[in-house]
C-alpha cells in the first residue's frame, strides 16, 4: 500500500468533521442572535421603567400677590389670560418645577428622566436632569443660566459661549409658559397682535437685545398650543434653527390651571427631543442660593 493512501483522511471522517464544524458555527450564531435579542429586550424593558420622582422640594409656596389684567391686549392673548386667571394676574417672582420626562440626549431612543428646574422669573434658571435606565441614573445634566451666562455640564464635557447664552435665554422664556403670568408682569415683555389665534411675544435678551416668539393659540380652548422661535442648538452652532415648544396638556393644580405636559422640537429633526411632565410646582420660594448649586 502506498504511503499517500495511508496518510489520506478517509472521506467519511472529513464529512463528519465538516458537519461538526458547521453545527458549531450554527450554534455560535444562534447563541449570538439569542444574546442580541436578550440585550435588546433588556434595553427595551429598562426604558419602560420610569424613575422615582425627586423628593418633594423643601419649601412650600409663598404668598402670591396679584395685579389687574392689563387692558388693550391682543384678542387671543386677552382671551387666554381671562381663561387662565380671570381679572387678577398673579405676580410670580420664582418657581421650582419638579417632574419626569422622556428625552433623546443622544441617538434615536427616548430615555426616561426626572428633572427639577428652578427659575428666578425672567432672569435666571437652573436645570438638574437625571436620565435613567431601569429607574437608575445613568447620566446627569447640570445646566444653568445665571447672570446672563449659560453653562452646560454633561458627561460629554462643559459648554459655554454666546450662542449657548442665546439658546438658554430662549429656554428661560419658553419654560415660562408654565407660569405665563410673567409674560404680563415683567415690564420688559410685550405682546403684539397678529390675528385672532396668533400673537408675537417679545422678550428681553442681554445688551438690550430682544427675541421674538410666534405664539399660536388653540382655536377651541383658547390656550397656548405652540411657541416658535429661532435658536442656536449649542455653543458650536453656526446658524439658528426653528425651535418649537408645544403645550400638550393643561391641568388644574390647587385650583389653578397649568401647562403640565409639553414637548420641545427642533425643526431640522422634526420630532420631540424631550417631553416634560410637571408633577409639582412651588411658587415664590427663596431660591437665591439654591439656583447656584448643583444636583436636585
Amino acid at each position: 500500500m502506498k504511503a499517500s493512501s495511508i496518510l489520506t483522511t478517509p472521506t467519511y471522517v472529513r464529512q463528519r468533521a465538516e458537519k461538526t464544524w458547521r453545527t458549531r458555527m450554527i450554534q455560535i450564531l444562534l447563541w449570538a442572535v439569542g444574546i442580541a435579542v436578550l440585550l435588546i429586550f433588556l434595553l427595551w424593558l429598562g426604558l419602560q421603567i420610569p424613575p422615582a420622582p425627586f423628593p418633594t422640594f423643601a419649601q412650600s409656596s409663598g404668598n402670591v400677590e396679584t395685579i389687574a389684567l392689563p387692558q388693550n391686549l391682543p384678542a387671543p392673548v386677552a382671551r387666554f389670560y381671562q381663561k387662565m386667571y380671570g381679572d387678577k394676574i398673579p405676580v410670580i417672582k420664582s418657581a421650582v418645577f419638579t417632574g419626569r420626562a422622556e428625552m433623546r440626549p443622544f441617538g434615536p431612543l427616548m430615555l426616561p428622566a426626572r428633572f427639577r428646574f428652578t427659575h428666578v422669573t425672567g432672569q435666571a434658571y437652573r436645570h438638574y436632569i437625571e436620565v435613567t435606565l431601569f429607574g437608575f441614573p445613568i447620566m446627569q445634566v447640570n445646566e444653568r443660566y445665571v447672570d446672563q451666562h449659560a453653562r452646560m455640564e454633561t458627561p460629554a464635557g462643559i459648554e459655554e459661549g454666546e450662542n449657548l447664552d442665546q439658546g438658554a435665554n430662549l429656554g428661560l422664556w419658553s419654560e415660562t409658559v408654565w407660569i405665563p403670568a410673567v409674560y404680563l408682569t415683567d415690564p420688559r415683555v410685550r405682546w403684539e397682535a397678529v390675528d385672532e389665534n396668533t400673537a408675537i411675544l417679545v422678550v428681553p435678551f442681554k445688551d438690550n437685545a430682544e427675541e421674538h416668539y410666534v405664539v399660536r393659540f388653540n382655536p377651541q380652548t383658547g390656550l397656548i398650543e405652540w411657541m416658535e422661535s429661532m435658536r442656536y442648538h449649542g455653543a458650536a452652532s453656526t446658524e439658528k434653527v426653528l425651535w418649537l415648544n408645544q403645550s400638550l396638556e393643561w391641568e388644574t393644580i390647587n385650583g389653578q390651571l397649568f401647562n403640565t405636559r409639553g414637548a420641545a422640537i427642533w425643526m431640522d429633526d422634526g420630532k420631540p427631543w424631550a417631553i416634560f411632565e410637571i408633577e409639582d410646582i412651588r411658587l415664590n420660594v427663596d431660591v437665591s442660593e439654591y439656583i447656584r448649586v448643583k444636583g436636585p
